[in-house]
C-alpha cells in the first residue's frame, strides 16, 4: 500500500513540478529570446487579442514592418499600446504608421514613429496575462511564493515520512 501511495505521490509532483517548469520558461524563458511579454489591458483589439492575453513583443527595425503587422507602441507617460498597422505613411526620408485596434470604429489618431515601437507581436496566450497580474501583485505574489514552497515541501515530504524505507532502498541499490 505505501508503495502505491508512493508513486501516485511522485505521479502527482512530477506532474506540478513540470507544469511550473513550462510556466517559467514561458514567463522567463522568452525573454532572455529578446522578447518583452505585456498584457493586453483593453478590448481594441478583440477577438484577435482578447484582454487578459499574454503577448510575445519582438523588437523589430522599424524599416521591415508593413501592412496587417500588429505593433506594440509607447502613447506617453509610460503607456503602451498595441494595435494593427493599416498603412504605412513613407514621404521623403520619413517614416510612421497609421495604426488601428481591430475593433475600434476609428483609426488612431497621431501616427506613430518609429522610435515609438516597442516591437511587433509575434504571438499570444489568450488569458495567461490574468495569471501574470494576479502573480505581480499581493496577495498573488504570496499566494505564488507559498505554492512553491508547498510544491518543494511535497517532494521531500515522502522522504521526511518514510526514512526508512529510503535507507533500505539506498542500501539494496548500493548491493
Amino acid at each position: 500500500m505505501r508503495n502505491t501511495i508512493k508513486r501516485v505521490w511522485n505521479a502527482v509532483t512530477t506532474v506540478l513540478v513540470g507544469l511550473m517548469v513550462i510556466l517559467a520558461a514561458l514567463l522567463w524563458g522568452f525573454r532572455f529570446l529578446g522578447y518583452e511579454l505585456l498584457v493586453i489591458q483593453s478590448g481594441s483589439m478583440e477577438p484577435n487579442y482578447r484582454v487578459g492575453s499574454l503577448v510575445y513583443v519582438k523588437p523589430v527595425d522599424a524599416a521591415e514592418l508593413e501592412v496587417g503587422d500588429v505593433i506594440t507602441f509607447e502613447l506617453g507617460n509610460g503607456v503602451r499600446g498595441t494595435h494593427r498597422i493599416i498603412e504605412v505613411l513613407k514621404e521623403n526620408d520619413s517614416l510612421a504608421f497609421k495604426t488601428k485596434g481591430d475593433s475600434n470604429d476609428h483609426v488612431d489618431a497621431n501616427p506613430v514613429q518609429p522610435q515609438s515601437i516597442v516591437g511587433q507581436v509575434k504571438f499570444a496566450i489568450p488569458f495567461l496575462g490574468f495569471l501574470i497580474a494576479y502573480m505581480q501583485q499581493p496577495p498573488g505574489t504570496y499566494f505564488t511564493i507559498s505554492a512553491m514552497a508547498m510544491l518543494l515541501l511535497l517532494t521531500i515530504l515522502p522522504d521526511l515520512i518514510f526514512p526508512e524505507e529510503n535507507k533500505k532502498k539506498k542500501q539494496e541499490d548500493a548491493k
